[in-house]
């Protein structure tokens, strides 16, 4: 008895699948596919929190989670800045103008932190930033504007960056999945950062992140 193609075809995604768990003939290639990470250590993560305030009260780092947080009234990060409240990782020493450069991170935000950029690229030709991802009630958008991913509260996400300087492009991955992709601003003196900080208007009054396993990656 002659087999109908589409039934032979399934049987053999079964047996695929059967030996090796992991496999799936159906999913995209990992965002990491061809990208080489860069090693850190302690001195690149340079922390940046309102400057009258000591560090443990807007920062800890326990079990390879790092909590960040601020209050809308709080100071900024220089007693000569004008701009809004943050408790941010800058990633130092990896700074960038060409090439392609990817941020990784697993980032979790609790139910009421709104208005608050979670993760960034500073510098560009043109402004102060290339990319700010921000959240407003559970939600990301670019700045304020294109709404990327929804429901986000209370729950771990996979977050990668993927800067094509070079060509002109940066694209968002959330748990492995492409979410937006946008030109950038032109070239600068480029870097990556993540925690909270935040947004001009429309921001709750505690704005928290929290961070793990935190990787660079480049072409």
């Amino acid at each position: 008895m002659e087999i109908p193609f589409s039934h032979a075809l399934l049987f053999f995604v079964v047996l695929v699948s059967s030996h090796n768990p992991k496999s799936n003939l159906f999913c995209s290639a990992d965002p990491t596919d061809g990208f080489t990470e860069v090693p850190l250590t302690d001195t690149n993560f340079e922390l940046q929190k309102p400057y009258d305030i000591p560090l443990e009260e807007r920062y800890s780092f326990v079990d390879g989670v790092r909590k960040l947080w601020v209050y809308a009234n709080d100071k900024p990060h220089d007693p000569s800045s004008h701009t809004q409240p943050r408790t941010e990782v800058r990633i130092k020493g990896l700074d960038y103008s060409s090439g392609v450069w990817q941020f990784e991170g697993h980032g979790f935000v609790p139910n009421g932190t709104s208005g608050a950029t979670i993760a960034q690229i500073h510098g560009a030709a043109h402004g102060n930033t290339t990319l700010i991802l921000r959240i407003y009630d559970g939600d990301m958008r670019y700045y304020s504007g294109n709404l990327i991913a929804t429901g986000l509260y209370d729950r771990w996400f996979r977050l990668n960056i993927i800067h094509d300087v070079d060509g002109g492009k940066v694209t968002v991955f959330l748990d492995g999945n492409q979410v937006f992709q946008v030109a950038d601003k032109g070239p600068g003196d480029l870097h990556f950062k993540c925690g909270v900080y935040g947004a001009p208007a429309n921001v709750s009054y505690y704005m928290e992140s929290r961070w793990r396993d935190i990787k660079i990656y480049k072409k």
